[in-house]
């Protein structure tokens, strides 16, 4: 199923939950609804779903408008956070509740419980009841009730927020690999950025209510056309600057107080037009510790102090405080930095983003 969201509004008394949100999702692609708690992700799906009728604009499934359509009569299965699972049924029962409804034959209800079950695998604890399950095992049920009756379209809200971390990369895998398998059509909400970046093919990125971007996590990622987007995507997060570009003999420079480094002339030339100072933004892996190895010329270092260290496993989050502006790092853990070291980093400024300050635009890829 093709949906197609054209300048989508959803308001309270005065209050915007979604505003003018152009979103157009083809056939069988899983789209993630991304941003803060707020940001009006839940509100466009729940638009979407006939739960909440839209303020003003049109969905449309296989170009036919359905605002006006009830809920049940969409075609489309819903997994909640909460599960949204009825404790006095067994497992059975909850999958098979959406079959009963339409009033199938036992016989059909049965086959097509099971085929659903053992899908989830969870085919041997159709007897359980709710109250058995682990939150993983309930996920499961979840699903397979959305996906029991043979959807359209699916809708995830947040369904993996209440499962632990190691549980939560295990669903995942599993809702993305049932969903290519099944070629479903999904919108997927939630607030974690890896969720979106690991299981969507497209994702849109919102705040406070506002459509920010709509593309390809790489293009998100590696050209993100907001200061918003540059923020949100990508962890841990981007590091903002506020600098001057300046020409000097021949070479474009990035300057502040604490910041000197030349800069590419495609992405300098680009910035030439915005007077005053920009927002220069850099990934904390796009930023390396310097060596007896490193050739970089001194353009394209920064010196300073590792004020902070936090451990993440294989690598290290290192806080550079340089003239007193924190620059965060991931470095090797093996480089064995220490609070109080001095030093050198090396920055790769094929990769720096710049923003305009005033209207958060990109300078770059508008």
């Amino acid at each position: 199923m093709r949906v197609e969201i054209e300048n989508l509004s959803k308001s309270w008394d005065g209050v915007i939950g979604a505003d003018n949100i152009t979103i157009d999702i083809p056939d069988g692609d899983m789209v993630a609804f991304l941003g803060p708690s707020g940001c009006g992700k839940t509100t466009t799906l729940l638009m979407v779903a006939g739960i909440y009728k839209p303020t003003g604009g049109t969905i449309s499934f296989d170009g036919r408008v359905v605002n006006e359509v009830a809920p049940k009569d969409r075609g489309i299965g819903m997994v909640f956070q909460s599960y949204a699972l009825y404790p006095h049924m067994s497992v059975f029962g909850n999958i098979s509740y959406p079959l009963r409804l339409q009033k199938l034959d036992k016989g059909d209800i049965k086959q097509k419980v099971q085929k659903v079950a053992d899908m989830m695998g969870i085919g041997d604890l159709l007897d359980r009841k709710i109250a058995q399950l682990s939150g993983g095992q309930q996920q499961r049920v979840s699903l397979g009730r959305a996906l029991v009756k043979e959807p359209q379209l699916l809708l995830f809200d947040e369904p993996l927020s209440n499962l632990d971390a190691r549980l939560r990369l295990t669903m995942r895998g599993e809702i993305k690999r049932l969903q290519k398998d099944l070629g479903i059509t999904s919108i997927y909400v939630t607030h974690d950025q890896i969720e979106a970046m690991t299981m969507a093919d497209r994702i849109a990125v919102m705040s406070k209510g506002v459509l920010q971007a709509y593309d390809v996590p790489e293009a998100l990622y590696d050209r993100p056309k907001t200061l918003f987007v540059a923020g949100f995507v990508g962890n841990p997060p981007m590091n903002f600057f506020d600098v001057e570009i300046m020409s000097t003999n021949g070479e474009f420079r990035a300057r502040s107080e604490a910041i000197d480094l030349v800069i590419p002339r495609d992405r300098a030339e680009k910035a030439a037009a915005v007077k005053g100072k920009i927002t220069m933004g850099l990934r904390p892996e796009d930023v390396t510790f310097a060596d007896e190895s490193s050739s970089a010329g001194a353009g394209l270092t920064l010196t300073g102090v590792a004020e902070v260290v936090e451990p993440l496993g294989r690598e290290d989050l290192v806080g550079v405080s340089i003239n007193g502006v924190e620059m965060r790092v991931l470095v090797d853990k093996t480089k064995g930095v220490r609070v109080g070291n001095n030093i050198t980093l090396v920055v790769n400024t094929s990769k720096l983003q710049l923003f305009d300050p005033e209207t958060e635009q990109s300078l770059l890829w508008a």
